[in-house]
């Protein structure tokens, strides 16, 4: 038998056509390609090909992966199938042209035989998620979806070029009898009804109209790539590709030394870096960050989506603004025609960024908790830009919610945002026999309680629970006292930048003249800003949470512990212990050692929900929707347990108010995991 292959353009004439089409075709995607990137250059520069090398690995695990996109099983499993099929499908397409254009004799057996087969499979493959799309979006029609003209195109375009692909190779097979047909199993399928309806000139007409239908389909297809949906195809692995490595969430430090910085914080587009807008086109529109958004489910009116592409459709009204005043500057030959019209040196006619583009109740909604984010598939950034639009209002013009203003000033004036005294921060911790390091400067370790733990009298009794367990495994420790303050959490997540910089500065200043090199936290807000953010300010300090340090004092057997016995217990992860500082395991862990029956909630690990008290929303009132923490809370009650345990004071705080809410103090008690475990040292 002959070698498996077939003829490159059987029974057609003028295939030479081929190329002015896809010229044709690809000046059009160039065109489009130019297009948004004069948009994204109307940001600022920032340097993201840093990332190229560690994109590379991202593009495999997230992107051919699809690791974020199935843990939505449902629209995961969906679009793996849609990408795979084009994936194989334009293996093909390629693996012929090199042959047919470029004369290399590639097209023939095993490679002809495994290209036929998975062309089928996963073109087969395509159309069910091609199916399985159009029965989301138009019949089921989740909330997340907005079913834009561009999709049902889209959907029908790939539905159509896939067919008519499977037809002309059944009229094909049918005119030819090929004998490798078994390996094209769907092309042999449809040959049998054509060949039984049709005769062989027939079959050849039919076959020479559906290959140049099917050719223009495909040169549309590429024209319309770049103006469609369908650009995140390249987007989305690019967006993967300069993501953020590291610890997230960190904003980015503004010098107010600098006499040449005129405004703080980001009110207008080009303030905004070019990756910041280039996110807004590299959106799939999806949803998932709306389906995970804690303001958006408790009936808040921010939607993460729809700032990201409330910006994106911002972004193309100033871009046609800016080539409108820019064709008008070289019509009149003014000064402007010399340096090209830009949007910082024109009026552009557009509306404000904030209030007009994005209202204000949207960003101070917002609890910075970075579901959106985590469950992004292609890594879209939203939470900075609410901290530099913050930023702008209460730095430059004063606006921020009326409860933020008591925050602030207490925070100036006393070092904690409650207002208490700062000479009586000390006061608890003393009682139970801790020393500051100012009298015992040889400690190993500096235990930073936080205002939470230092005045808050619901967390007084986590401190108080911390301390026993650290004296009881012998960990030598002290205290700063009446000198330590507020991290500054809170003021920077509020867009007080300034008040950040002045607390987190006394405190860099304070530790370092005692020589602190550890620090053991009990709150994440402390621990992920002391050890992800102060170094900023040359603040560097090995930092630690106190659920990581307490498995390891157990695990070292430093600290041994008693059993619960029939007890059972839900764990809330805080969002800033767990989404962005990757602590999961560790408290749950501790919990099982000590014999708790662990149950999750509804929301767990990286699809936890906020308690609401997050992105400094702790100090402010709730106007809109349903209270996040009761909602939290509801969860916690559905779990049916004897406890809820937390690792957070704020959580524990908002947790402890759902409960009260909810009247069912006397079925469910909060606690935090130290008071848990220190109740298990009590005999020994």
């Amino acid at each position: 038998m002959s070698m498996a292959t077939r003829q490159v353009y059987w029974n057609i004439e003028g295939e030479h056509w081929l190329y002015l089409f896809f010229i044709i075709a690809l000046i059009i995607f160039a065109y489009g390609v130019y297009k948004r990137v004069s948009l994204w250059k109307l940001g600022q520069p920032e340097n993201r090909w840093k990332y190229l090398s560690q994109g590379i690995k991202d593009i495999i695990v997230y992107g051919f992966g699809h690791k974020r996109i199935l843990k939505d099983s449902y629209p995961g499993i969906m679009h793996v199938c849609i990408f795979w099929g084009f994936v194989f499908l334009a293996f093909a397409t390629a693996t012929i042209t090199l042959q047919a254009d470029f004369g290399l004799q590639i097209f023939h057996g095993w490679l002809y035989l495994f290209i036929k087969l998975t062309a089928n499979l996963f073109g087969l493959a395509a159309i069910l998620g091609i199916a399985i799309a159009a029965y989301r979006r138009y019949i089921q029609r989740p909330d997340r979806l907005d079913n834009k003209t561009d999709d049902a195109f889209t959907l029908a375009l790939i539905f159509i070029i896939v067919l008519t692909g499977f037809l002309i190779e059944g009229a094909r097979i049918a005119a030819t009898s090929d004998p490798w047909a078994g390996w094209g199993f769907i092309g042999q399928w449809i040959s049998i009804p054509l060949k039984a309806s049709l005769n062989q000139a027939q079959l050849l007409s039919l076959h020479k109209f559906l290959w140049w239908f099917h050719l223009l389909l495909a040169m549309t297809f590429i024209a319309y790539f770049p103006y469609s949906k369908l650009f995140h195809v390249l987007l989305g692995p690019l967006n993967i590709v300069f993501r953020n490595r590291g610890p997230i969430g960190i904003p980015e430090l503004i010098d107010f030394e600098d006499e040449n910085i005129e405004t703080f914080g980001k009110s207008q587009l080009r303030e905004f870096s070019w990756k910041t807008l280039f996110n807004t086109d590299a959106c799939l529109r999806c949803g998932r960050c709306q389906d995970n958004c804690p303001a958006y489910l408790s009936g808040k009116h921010l939607n993460p989506k729809k700032i990201i592409q409330d910006m994106r459709f911002f972004m193309e009204e100033v871009g046609t603004a800016v080539k409108a005043a820019q064709k008008d500057a070289l019509a009149n030959q003014t000064a402007e025609a010399e340096t090209a019209a830009t949007e910082e040196n024109v009026e552009l006619p557009v509306p404000s960024l904030i209030g007009e583009v994005i209202a204000e109740e949207d960003l101070w909604s917002c609890t910075t908790c970075r579901s959106c984010e985590q469950q992004c598939p292609v890594f879209v950034e939203h939470v900075d830009k609410t901290i530099d639009m913050r930023r702008h209002l209460v730095l430059m013009e004063t606006r921020f919610p009326a409860e933020a203003q008591l925050a602030f000033r207490n925070m100036e004036n006393n070092g904690n945002p409650w207002g208490i005294g700062w000479t009586t921060r000390v006061d608890y911790l003393k009682v139970l026999g801790v020393k500051t390091f100012a009298e015992d400067p040889s400690a190993e370790y500096l235990y930073w309680p936080g205002c939470s733990g230092a005045f808050d009298a619901r967390n007084q009794k986590v401190s108080a629970a911390l301390v026993k367990l650290l004296q009881a495994a012998g960990v030598h420790f002290a205290i700063l006292g009446n000198e330590e303050k507020c991290c500054g959490d809170s003021a920077r997540k509020l867009g007080n930048e300034y008040l950040f910089y002045t607390l987190a500065s006394e405190n860099i200043e304070v530790m370092k003249g005692y020589g602190v090199k550890k620090i053991i936290t009990q709150c994440p807000h402390c621990f992920n800003i002391l050890k992800n953010e102060y170094p900023q300010l040359d603040g560097n300090f090995e930092v630690v949470h106190h659920s990581t340090f307490l498995l390891e004092l157990v695990k070292s057997g430093k600290l041994k512990l008693n059993n619960i016995s029939g007890k059972s217990i839900t764990y809330h992860d805080s969002c800033y212990l767990g989404r962005y500082n990757q602590i999961y395991d560790q408290p749950r862990e501790l919990l099982k050692i000590v014999g708790l029956k662990i149950k999750e909630m509804a929301h767990t690990g990286e699809k936890s929900f906020c308690c609401g008290a997050g992105g400094g929303r702790m100090w402010l009132e709730e106007h809109e929707g349903k209270r996040i923490n009761v909602m939290r809370t509801d969860e916690a009650i559905a779990a049916k347990t004897d406890y809820v345990g937390t690792a957070c004071p704020f959580c524990l705080t908002m947790i402890v108010d759902g409960i009260a809410s909810r009247e069912v103090g006397e079925a469910l008690k909060a606690l935090d995991i130290s008071e848990i475990l220190e109740s298990c040292i009590s005999r020994f």
